[in-house]
């Protein structure tokens, strides 16, 4: 799964120049973006073209009764997306780009906290997560936009640390993902996610395992002991 990224490194400025989310949307750094947060996305309009807005994480159907259920569905699976009915339709009309610049994995330890690794690109660039988006509609007439990441079978790199790992889209395949009219088999072909030899894996330490902390400590180097240091006058979070 994906639980956790980052949108650390880039200037909103490289940002906008990189993707096309426009001049209106706010970029904040984001350190441990969550389930549930705001995220930068990339969507299209009614006409096919490109418009940046922040969705939130965690994918709630059309037809579904409650908005609590996007909690459920953070993630899609590039097996079954196209026939699971939460992501059917989203994965024929409603498709997006999520920006990032890394995400997190853990591994569990014998003593003490599980270890935290942040992966990124072996450049370290922006990318854009393979995601979809939808629209709900609540009976107050309130409206939520939100969205799902991709998943596939983790490359060599991942592997030790999980069985899945986001769909990291290609450059060159940002622009058919968005595209409306993209036909279904096209679509499969977009999404083998990032090679191992394009990956770099670090550990980091222990301050990203409290989600509710989203502060530049979390990309600090784990130390020999597994715990990073903590900025003077900063609260312990683990």
């Amino acid at each position: 799964m994906c639980g956790r990224y980052t949108l650390a490194t880039p200037s909103p400025a490289d940002l906008r120049a990189r993707f096309p989310v426009g001049e209106s949307v706010e970029i904040k750094p984001r350190y441990n973006v969550a389930p549930g947060d705001e995220v930068l996305a990339v969507t299209t309009d009614k006409e096919g073209a490109p418009r940046g807005e922040l969705l939130r994480w965690g994918l709630v159907p059309s037809w579904a009764k409650r908005p609590d259920t996007g909690l459920k569905m953070i993630n899609a699976r590039v097996e079954t997306v196209a026939e699971r009915p939460a992501f059917r339709r989203a994965f024929e009309r409603f498709r997006c780009l999520i920006v990032a610049d890394g995400f997190y994995e853990w591994r569990h330890r014998q003593a003490g906290p599980k270890q935290a690794f942040h992966i990124t690109r072996l450049d370290r660039e922006a990318f854009a997560f393979a995601g979809l988006w939808s629209v709900w509609y609540g009976e107050e007439g309130n409206k939520l936009r939100s969205c799902t990441i991709l998943t596939t079978a983790p490359n060599a790199a991942v592997a030790p640390l999980h069985d899945r790992m986001p769909v990291i889209l290609a450059r060159r395949n940002e622009a058919a993902w968005l595209d409306p009219s993209t036909p279904p088999k096209r679509l499969r072909e977009l999404l083998p996610g990032l090679g191992d030899t394009e990956t770099a894996v670090r550990p980091v330490g222990p301050a990203v395992n409290d989600a509710r902390y989203d502060g530049p400590e979390c990309l600090a180097p784990a130390t020999e002991s597994g715990s990073s240091a903590v900025r003077a006058g900063q609260p312990t979070l683990f």
